[in-house]
C-alpha cells in the first residue's frame, strides 16, 4: 500500500467511478483499475461494490477512506509546518458569511494585504453551516460565520455583535405585529444561513406562514427585491443603513431574543498555526475597531 494508491482510491472513492477518476487524474483507466485491484488485494478485503452506474465504497471502504482522508490532512499538517520560515506567504483561504464580507471585512482584508502583499489571499462567501463544515474539513483556514457555536473541534473568537432588523418597502410605515405580513413573500439566503434560521424561527413563534420563501445568493439581490416591494427579510442594520438613509427601506426592530446575533471567527484546533494564520488572528485582534 503506497500513497499513490490511497490518492487513487480516495478519488474513485469521491467521484463514485473509475472512468470519472482516470479522467480527472489523468490516468489511463486500465492502470487506476489495476491498482485499486492491488490494493484490495494487499488489504485482502473488497473496497467497493461494482454496478452499472459506477461504484460504492463498501464498508471496508468507508473505514479505508476515513483514514485515507487523515493521512492525507496529516501529510499537508507535516508540509506547512517544514515550509513555514515564520515569514507570512502562500495561501490563506478564509470563510464569512455575505453581510459580513460586505460591511465588516473590506478594511480589515485591504490593510492585511498591505502588510503582508506575500500572502494569497481568498475570500470565500457563504452561509454559516457551508463555512463550518469547510473548516472542519479542512478546506477554508479559517471563517467569519454566525454564533454561537460550539464543537469540540473549533476554537473561536467573538468580533461583533449584529443587531438584526426586519426591512421592508417604503409602504410600511410602521409595524405593529408580525401577522400583518403574513401575505407577504419572505426574501432569504439559501438552507443553512443562521439569519434565515432565525426569521423562520420567529414567524413559527408568532404562528405566522408567508405566502412564499424566495432564496437568494447574494445580499445586493435581496436589499433591492426588498426596496422594490417584491418582500421582506431579516438582516444585520448594519448592512442596510445607507439604504435606510437614502429612504429606499425602513427597518422595524424585532424581539431581542431573536435580534442579537455574535459574529465569530472559528478555526481548527488541531490544525497547524501557520506564521500567515497567526499574523491574521493578531490583526483580527488588535484592529477589532475596524470591524465596527
Amino acid at each position: 500500500m503506497d500513497l499513490q494508491s490511497l490518492r487513487f482510491f480516495q478519488a474513485v472513492a469521491k467521484l463514485g467511478s473509475i472512468s470519472k477518476a482516470a479522467k480527472e487524474l489523468n490516468y489511463a483507466q486500465s492502470n487506476l483499475t489495476s491498482k485499486i485491484q492491488q490494493l484490495e488485494t494487499s488489504l485482502q478485503t473488497t473496497l467497493f461494490y461494482r454496478h452499472n452506474k459506477g461504484v460504492t465504497l463498501t464498508d471496508k471502504g468507508e473505514i479505508l477512506l476515513s483514514y485515507t482522508e487523515e493521512i492525507f490532512q496529516l501529510l499537508n499538517k507535516v508540509r506547512e509546518v517544514i515550509n513555514d520560515d515564520q515569514a507570512p506567504k502562500g495561501p490563506l483561504v478564509i470563510g464569512s458569511m455575505e453581510t459580513t464580507a460586505a460591511v465588516r471585512l473590506p478594511a480589515l482584508l485591504s490593510k492585511f494585504h498591505r502588510e503582508y502583499p506575500a500572502v494569497d489571499l481568498t475570500l470565500r462567501t457563504g452561509p454559516t453551516e457551508q463555512n463550518v463544515q469547510g473548516v472542519l474539513q479542512y478546506e477554508l483556514d479559517g471563517a467569519f460565520v454566525a454564533g454561537p457555536i460550539e464543537h469540540p473541534e473549533l476554537a473561536y473568537k467573538t468580533v461583533i455583535e449584529e443587531e438584526l432588523v426586519l426591512i421592508t418597502d417604503m409602504h410600511h410605515q410602521s409595524l405593529n405585529s408580525l401577522k400583518e405580513i403574513q401575505n407577504r413573500t419572505i426574501l432569504v439566503f439559501r438552507s443553512g444561513c443562521s439569519y434565515r434560521a432565525r426569521f423562520e424561527a420567529w414567524l413559527k413563534e408568532e404562528g405566522v406562514i408567508p405566502e412564499k420563501i424566495m432564496e437568494f445568493g447574494t445580499l445586493d439581490g435581496i436589499i433591492g427585491c426588498v426596496s422594490a416591494g417584491l418582500g421582506i427579510s431579516l438582516l444585520p442594520r448594519s448592512v442596510v443603513v445607507k439604504q435606510i438613509e437614502e429612504g429606499a427601506l425602513i427597518w422595524h426592530s424585532i424581539p431581542e431574543r431573536f435580534g442579537k446575533v455574535q459574529t465569530i471567527f472559528i478555526h481548527r484546533k488541531d490544525r497547524y498555526m501557520s506564521t500567515t494564520l497567526e499574523k491574521f488572528t493578531e490583526m483580527l485582534n488588535k484592529e477589532a475597531t475596524i470591524l465596527v
